[in-house]
């Protein structure tokens, strides 16, 4: 339940905002606003990359999937996400993906935000993608294919029109109902969706193919004779060791951007190819110190798996929007003894507490 009150204060409560409260939060802002916002939070957060610590993120995989944690700091805020990967559980009726994320100020360690992050991890993955397309895709691109049509799809596209005006989709999964899942979700909202019956015919005219398939394997999502000259490639489902999407000719003959690319050698697309096969940091690409698409007829390819700055901008953005709201709640999470030095005291005097 939403409580009501003053802006959240670090030294009284740590506001945590749950799945209940999250969603509230996107209808009202609005999902279009807070898709756009939130990609203008992470190009700023891009854009002064050389602040932040950065590492990649610290794995346990398992058979069953992966779990993982991601941290970063600009010196002012640190900030992580627990997240995991378990492509088992959707037979399970359980989500794939799940996370929780924290904000802290650097100068007192204290938390200053706990939230949900399983709905903000998609909205920020799809503003990711989002934009990264506005500084790769060919001009003017309108259709976009997307292959895999789960719980990252309809993100996917509402952040595509929002940022770079896609109003065409091209749907497939190699189970239907996804498919039409994903066509009821997004009726009314002013795309022309076609179903299609193969990966092949939905690539068919895109100008952007965004793949995000779940399966953890080595699959060939896209072939390379499917992958025409001009396309932009919104790569995301490859994202852990031993899991891609893409033919590896594909990467040769493209134009390759990145993230940090000492996680994404490991998890990306590029995982298959030589550790020093030149790629470009999208960060540079953003601040002018690199170039993006350099013709209408050259193939990019935005090898997308996931960085802890992203997160960080979106626990940012929601804890700049959360106050006067409401929607968050009050966590009991810090103890404030009378003296500092006395924490057994402040216990001992607990009495009567249940």
């Amino acid at each position: 339940m939403a409580l009501t009150g003053p802006a959240p204060s670090p030294l009284a409560f740590v506001p945590f905002v749950s799945v209940q409260n999250m969603m509230a939060l996107v209808h009202t802002l609005g999902i279009n606003r807070f898709l756009r916002e939130l990609a203008a939070y992470i190009e700023a957060d891009f854009r002064r990359w050389p602040e932040f610590d950065k590492t990649p993120r610290i794995a346990a995989h398992s058979a069953e999937g992966v779990i993982e944690l991601m941290p970063t700091s600009d010196h002012t805020l640190y900030g992580f996400k627990y997240v995991n990967g378990h492509p088992k559980n959707m037979k399970e009726g359980l989500q794939t993906v799940t996370a929780f994320g924290m904000l802290a100020d650097v100068a007192s360690g204290y938390p200053v935000l706990l939230s949900e992050m399983t709905v903000l991890t998609a909205l920020r993955t799809a503003a990711m993608s989002a934009v990264a397309a506005t500084h790769l895709a060919p001009a003017g691109a309108r259709v976009m294919a997307v292959i895999g049509n789960g719980a990252q799809s309809e993100f996917q596209a509402i952040a595509f029109r929002e940022l770079l005006g896609i109003t065409t989709l091209r749907l497939f999964d190699i189970d239907p109902a996804a498919s039409e899942k994903c066509r009821r979700n997004l009726a009314g909202l002013g795309f022309d969706i076609t179903i299609c019956e193969s990966s092949e015919k939905a690539v068919e005219g895109a100008d952007i193919i965004t793949t995000v398939t779940a399966d953890k394997q080595c699959a060939t999502i896209l072939s390379d004779n499917m992958v025409g000259s001009g396309v932009h490639i919104n790569a995301v489902g490859g994202d852990c060791p031993g899991k891609t999407e893409l033919h590896r000719d594909i990467l040769t003959r493209a134009a390759i951007f990145v993230e940090y690319p000492p996680q994404t050698r490991i998890e990306g697309e590029i995982q298959q190819l030589a550790e020093d096969h030149p790629v470009t940091e999208l960060w540079q690409v953003m601040t002018g110190d690199a170039a993006g698409r350099r013709s209408q007829s050259e193939i990019t390819l935005f090898d997308s798996v996931g960085f802890a700055i992203e997160d960080f901008s979106a626990l940012r953005y929601v804890r700049d929007n959360i106050a006067g709201t409401g929607l968050y709640e009050r966590l009991d999470m810090l103890a404030d003894p009378d003296d500092p030095r006395d924490l057994f005291g402040m216990v001992q005097r607990a009495t009567g507490i249940s």
